[in-house]
């Protein structure tokens, strides 16, 4: 796909859920296992969505940048993001913090990790 198309999706994808972990952490939150169980865990996830929503400005602001140094730049800190989202992630899901649904989240990240890689090597020959 285009770096545009890629930027678009990638910034969709995490505008969703800064949205979400925004505007209802209470109803995201318990299908990975977690609990929000007071206003300091409610802040802490709305907390949360200032980075994702960084992400997400990020990728949706640099859609019209040719390719280039610039490109490849974003392009690999969307894959160190998405790598640690796998490596965070996985954490959780084994020590126990996140369980049944939350197991999708390292899954989500190893699959954004996967495209960013391949955007990344695209732009690299292309």
């Amino acid at each position: 796909m285009n770096n545009k198309t890629f930027l678009t999706v990638h910034g969709a994808i995490y505008t969703v859920f800064a949205f979400a972990l925004f505007f209802v952490p209470s109803l995201m939150w318990p299908m990975y296992g977690v609990e929000i169980n007071d206003q300091y865990a409610y802040f802490l996830s709305q907390h949360t969505s200032i980075f994702l929503g960084g992400v997400a400005a990020v990728s949706l602001m640099m859609r019209d940048i040719e390719s280039g140094q610039a490109m490849t730049q974003i392009i690999k800190a969307l894959l160190v993001t998405n790598v640690l989202g796998v490596v965070i992630t996985t954490y959780a899901g084994v020590t126990g913090i996140f369980v049944g649904f939350g197991w999708s989240d390292p899954a989500f990240f190893l699959l954004l990790s996967v495209i960013t890689f391949l955007q990344l090597k695209k732009q690299a020959h292309g």
